[in-house]
């Protein structure tokens, strides 16, 4: 076998689309596929407060974000979802501080904050007063699963492009996707023409800086945006965006009836999966339940709506590798296979370090092979046959 037909052969199975000189071109993974594993990751922080599990997850999301993360704009915002992160952890604790629950002897006093007395109907709530480390260290917990849950969507968010997500939409989703579309395109525009502007003027040896250049600058980023929308108008009517389908009124009854259904299902089994007090039925059976209204819904509504997609992106075995992964993390820590869920949570009282049980450690490492599977970014030039 040639080099070519080996370089081809390797290029197939990964998911990469080969050149005809031998060399293979980038392909970006299915933004679905992306999400699918974020949100089944973040399912899985969802169930523990170990903070050596949520560590772990924050390493995992870090590793697969700079492995498989491309140059565009949106790609380079992971670092604020850190920010944010630590923002969470930070309020969560001061709040925890200042409206304290008291010291009971079991707890370790750390120091004491001035005691603000509150009215008779406002009882139950104090602020200020002693804090203890086993209260503090609770909101350090609580809040670092949030911040893990809001960076495996800030992972999603920097892994997958924005508007091929929006393009795989649903029909019933139609108009939203337009919307968001164009919403999320003009930022980066309005940049691209303020840093137009300012080259142009540094050319003609004009002012770039003080209030004198703002009217030299803003006028022609305004002009240029107003073009860019009568271009973008333009360019979505000719491609047939604004067609409407028929859709009986029954039709509509019917769809709104199993959207609203359906989304009453997904909150009382997202409600189920997060409180283990819930029923059993409040779980995963109502969570299954609400997404099969929901997917039959938007199947029937997206009727309406007649479309066709250019060059659509292909579900190769890559998008299953990376969605398999997160999904089968998420079953991992859903069902509790070969380990004590106790082991999931932070021990308090008594004061104690956390365990690494070794199958939630192992999920988490398996959601991490996502940083492996997927096609990388940039494009792996390979010998040309001779």
């Amino acid at each position: 076998m040639s080099e070519v037909a080996r370089t081809t052969a390797a290029a197939t199975a990964t998911g990469q689309a080969p050149e005809p000189g031998g060399r293979v071109l980038p392909r970006l993974l299915h933004p679905m596929a992306w999400w699918i594993w974020a949100l089944a990751l973040a399912t899985a922080v969802s169930r523990t407060d170990n903070p050596l599990l949520l560590a772990l997850v924050l390493a995992v999301l870090g590793y697969v974000v700079s492995a498989r993360r491309t140059e565009a704009p949106w790609a380079r915002g992971f670092v604020y979802y850190l920010y944010l992160a630590l923002t969470v952890v930070a309020v969560r604790v001061v709040f925890r501080a200042v409206f304290a629950t008291g010291v009971t002897p079991r707890d370790h006093f750390l120091f004491a904050l001035p005691h603000l007395p509150t009215p008779d109907w406002y009882a139950g709530i104090r602020i200020g007063g002693p804090v203890s480390l086993e209260a503090l260290l609770s909101a350090a917990t609580d809040g670092l699963r949030l911040a893990c849950m809001l960076c495996c969507v800030g992972a999603a968010n920097t892994l997958a492009n924005p508007k091929r997500a929006l393009r795989v939409l649903p029909g019933a989703l139609y108009e939203l996707g337009v919307a968001v579309t164009v919403a999320i395109s003009v930022a980066p525009q309005l940049v691209q023409s303020v840093q137009r502007v300012l080259r142009a003027r540094k050319l003609r040896a004009g002012d770039t800086r003080g209030v004198r250049a703002l009217r030299g600058v803003v006028v022609p980023v305004l002009e240029d945006a107003l073009e860019r929308s009568l271009r973008l108008a333009a360019a979505m009517d000719s491609r047939g965006y604004g067609r409407a389908g028929r859709a009986t009124p029954r039709s509509r009854r019917i769809t709104g009836a199993l959207m609203l259904v359906g989304m009453c299902g997904l909150c009382a089994g997202a409600y189920g999966l997060l409180d283990a007090t819930a029923p059993a039925l409040l779980g995963l059976p109502a969570l299954g339940a609400g997404a099969a209204l929901c997917v039959t819904g938007l199947r029937l509504g997206g009727r309406r709506v007649t479309r066709t997609t250019y060059r659509p992106d292909p579900w190769r075995l890559p998008e299953w590798a990376v969605a398999g992964a997160g999904v089968l993390s998420a079953v991992l820590f859903l069902t509790h296979l070969g380990y004590d869920p106790a082991r999931l949570n932070a021990t308090l009282y008594p004061l104690t370090w956390p365990d690494l049980p070794l199958v939630p450690t192992a999920a988490i490492l398996l959601a991490g092979t996502a940083g492996f599977v997927a096609p990388p970014p940039s494009p792996v030039r390979r010998a040309d046959a001779p």
